[in-house]
């Protein structure tokens, strides 16, 4: 991209689904950005736009400070990492939006994976590790830790490429977390600590 995008093409970009990255403009707007190498037209119907990775990464460099009168709510969904400061609240509302990202993943996988594979994870995902993780985790039902430790996954980056640690105190409830990242397409194995001897589990995205 040669320039900044316009305020009205900066609206339309941090205004894109938070999982899925698909875009809502008008055609010269979402024009502009396919030009500008930021979104791309999906090639099958309804010929969707969505945010290419050049522009994901726009949008969470900078990212969109909250409306005045919600000062709480920024807009933008992020999975339960464990171990959060400040955790979105338990309920029936955060089921419903968790099982939304979830089912919006699955059909990003539809339309990215060059087969429209669902059960591996897609170009996002591997841009995304943690929160890709994650999110599988707790669409599945797992507990997230809380902000004092205690019970509850973490996922965290590691030195790896494409591999996030996963750590639970529970032997029966880390090796829950393992079925179901592999289940979601990830591949996961399970080591000691060398000094602490904690198990914890190491996942990356399925390429085949």
């Amino acid at each position: 991209m040669t320039r900044p995008p316009t305020a009205a093409q900066r609206r339309v970009i941090d205004a894109a689904d938070p999982v899925t990255g698909r875009l809502k403009g008008t055609e010269a707007q979402l024009a502009a950005l396919v030009r500008h190498g930021l979104a791309f037209r999906h090639a099958r119907p309804p010929h969707d736009h969505f945010l290419t990775p050049a522009g994901h990464r726009l949008r969470d460099a900078e990212p969109v400070p909250p409306a005045p009168e919600t000062p709480s709510a920024s807009g933008v969904f992020a999975a339960r990492i464990g171990g959060e400061e400040d955790p979105p609240a338990a309920g029936p509302a955060r089921v419903r939006e968790v099982h939304s990202a979830w089912q919006g993943l699955l059909e990003l996988r539809r339309m990215t994976n060059p087969d429209g594979s669902m059960d591996r994870p897609c170009g996002w995902e591997r841009a995304h590790l943690v929160q890709a993780a994650a999110l599988a985790l707790e669409a599945a039902g797992h507990v997230p830790a809380g902000a004092d430790g205690g019970q509850g996954y973490r996922v965290r980056a590691t030195p790896q490429p494409e591999a996030v640690a996963v750590r639970e105190p529970d032997a029966a409830a880390l090796r829950a977390c393992s079925v179901t990242l592999e289940a979601a397409g990830w591949q996961v194995g399970e080591y000691t600590e060398p000094r602490t001897r904690d198990r914890y589990l190491l996942a990356s995205p399925r390429r085949v």
